[in-house]
């Protein structure tokens, strides 16, 4: 991984950066494309945290976390994690997956949360892999067609 990683806020100036990341062609099935993010973060403007990854001043990757989001719409479980995570093809591999992991958790902990969430689209070639080997356990549950896993963000890592 290079030292030189940074996430930015998305904004005007660089929202076209931002909804240039794009994975792999075959990993477009697993993952939203930035766009969508930036819809949803719209709509869920007090949840949704998008961010630009950046290596030095070009673009790697693309984050959205959310905090104390409303799991069910219920009014009783609020979660904070990983909503999307998008690396460029020709940065993969590079440890940009687990500095935006990482950051995440950072700002979840400096929140004051212990867990952290993330969703993934099952399959051969997915993500499951990678967020596992970042110690994230299955819950059982689903949401939508995506399996849910969680880091307990007390345990060192």
């Amino acid at each position: 991984m290079t030292k030189s990683l940074r996430l930015v806020p998305v904004t005007p100036a660089n929202i076209e950066t931002a909804i240039a990341v794009k994975v792999r062609p075959e990993q477009e099935h697993f993952v939203s494309p930035v766009v969508k993010s930036l819809a949803e973060a719209y709509v869920h403007p007090n949840a949704a945290w998008p961010r630009l990854i950046l290596d030095g001043g070009h673009p790697v990757g693309f984050l959205m976390a959310f905090f104390d989001l409303d799991w069910n719409g219920k009014g009783v479980d609020f979660r904070s994690g990983l909503w999307r995570l998008n690396v460029t093809a020709d940065a993969q591999g590079r440890g940009v997956g687990r500095f935006a992991v990482e950051s995440v958790a950072g700002e979840v902990r400096r929140r004051g949360g212990t867990q952290m969430y993330v969703t993934w689209e099952p399959g051969v070639g997915g993500p499951e892999g990678f967020y596992r080997k970042l110690g994230f356990q299955l819950t059982g549950e689903k949401s939508e067609s995506q399996l849910v896993g969680v880091l307990d963000l007390t345990k060192p890592s």
